[in-house]
C-alpha cells in the first residue's frame, strides 16, 4: 500500500466531507479505513494499492463531484 494526499481548493461544509469520503472509499484499490478528509486543510489522505488504482483516478472521482483538485 502507498500513501497519498490530494490538495483541494476548498471544502465548504461537513456534508462535503461525507461526499468526498464516500466517493473515495467506493473506489476499488483504496483502503477504506485509511480515508481521511481534513476540513480545515482541504486535503484528502488515503492509502491505495497502486496495482489496482492510480492517484489520478481518485482525483478524477473527486473532480466529478464538483471539487477542484489543486495537486
Amino acid at each position: 500500500m502507498k500513501k497519498a494526499t490530494i490538495q483541494l481548493e476548498a471544502i465548504a461544509c461537513p456534508a462535503c466531507i461525507q461526499k468526498i469520503e464516500n466517493a473515495t472509499k467506493a473506489l476499488d484499490g483504496v483502503d477504506k479505513d485509511s480515508v481521511t478528509v481534513l476540513f480545515n486543510a482541504s486535503k484528502v489522505k488515503f492509502d491505495f494499492d497502486e496495482e489496482k488504482i492510480a492517484v489520478q483516478d481518485v482525483k478524477d472521482a473527486i473532480t466529478a463531484l464538483g471539487y477542484i483538485v489543486i495537486k
